[in-house]
């Protein structure tokens, strides 16, 4: 079986860790390099459900993608729950390796997953990287439909193949326009509106936006009409798993090495409910 160090040395070839934005805190949080290999988890959140999880498989790696500590920390005390994660990784010979903004850009990397979960034929990266000589490496995806669809049918198919999450997928624009091409960004992507006006997409499909960026986005709708569509942030990044996993299959049956990777169905979405509008179209007393 491979040693920890060989395993990472595999990771940080698919998602090289000076590829991370500088704000970043991706790499090895916890391991020993020299430990044994047999069995891998693959989760979007480093929280203690998932941890749990990798006990109770006998894990001795979990990857995931959102960093433990992003701002960094004075303490890992067992009274934080940030801490009891690593008391319990540490107790279990469990290692943490994290893949964040450097899994965002790969190629292929976040966004290809989400595009692929959608069943949409990825064109190029809607924020190139400069130093990809070959242009496939970026931030998001711009993608063709397998055929036009109306803004309503796209969030239909969005929320049939993407993970179910209490929030489902919110729509700005014409339920009834034609999409024929879309953007893609997994997690938070309001910063990524003006790639996408650029982009000439009529859709740009992606999680964590904000009221106001949409509100002037929308308003703008006469120079860029394009719809937007709002998924849950957890539920776009968790294809990223799939194809995470399955890159480090190939990698194990490549070298011999027989490792066994999981996938995390375990819901970490911190959303748990929703409930519909049931008020009426008077606003009359409404706060301004």
């Amino acid at each position: 079986m491979p040693r920890l160090s060989e395993v990472i040395a595999a990771l940080e070839n698919l998602w090289p860790a000076e590829r991370a934005e500088s704000w970043d805190a991706v790499g090895t949080v916890a391991g020993e390099p020299d430990q044994e290999v047999t069995r891998v988890l693959f989760a979007v959140d480093p929280v203690r459900e998932i941890v749990d999880e990798a006990v109770k498989l006998d894990a001795d790696l979990l990857v995931t993608h959102h960093p433990l500590y992003l701002r960094g920390t004075t303490t890992v005390a067992a009274s934080t729950f940030k801490g009891r994660v690593v008391h319990t990784l540490i107790k279990n010979d469990i290692a943490l390796h994290v893949a964040h903004t450097n899994a965002d850009t790969a190629d292929p990397g976040v966004s290809d997953a989400l595009a692929g979960a959608l069943d949409l034929r990825v064109v190029r990266p809607l924020v190139p990287d400069a130093t990809d000589p070959e242009g496939r490496r970026g931030l998001g995806r711009v993608c063709e439909l397998d055929r036009p669809l109306t803004v309503r049918e796209l969030a239909a198919r969005a929320a049939g193949r993407l993970p179910a999450t209490a929030q489902g997928i919110r729509v700005a624009g014409d339920p009834d326009a034609l999409v024929r091409t879309v953007a893609v960004s997994g997690g938070s992507g309001d910063s990524l509106f003006d790639h996408v006006r650029a982009a000439g997409v009529d859709a740009f499909l992606t999680a964590d936006l904000r009221h106001h960026p949409v509100s002037e986005f929308v308003a703008d709708r006469a120079q860029s009409p394009l719809a937007l569509l709002d998924a849950a942030h957890w539920a776009t990044e968790w294809p990223w798993c799939e194809l995470a996993a399955a890159q480090l299959d190939e990698i194990s049956d490549r070298h011999g090495w027989g490792l066994r990777v999981h996938v995390s169905r375990t819901v970490t979405d911190p959303w748990t409910a929703h409930a519909a509008s049931t008020a009426t179209t008077d606003t009359s007393g409404a706060p301004n």
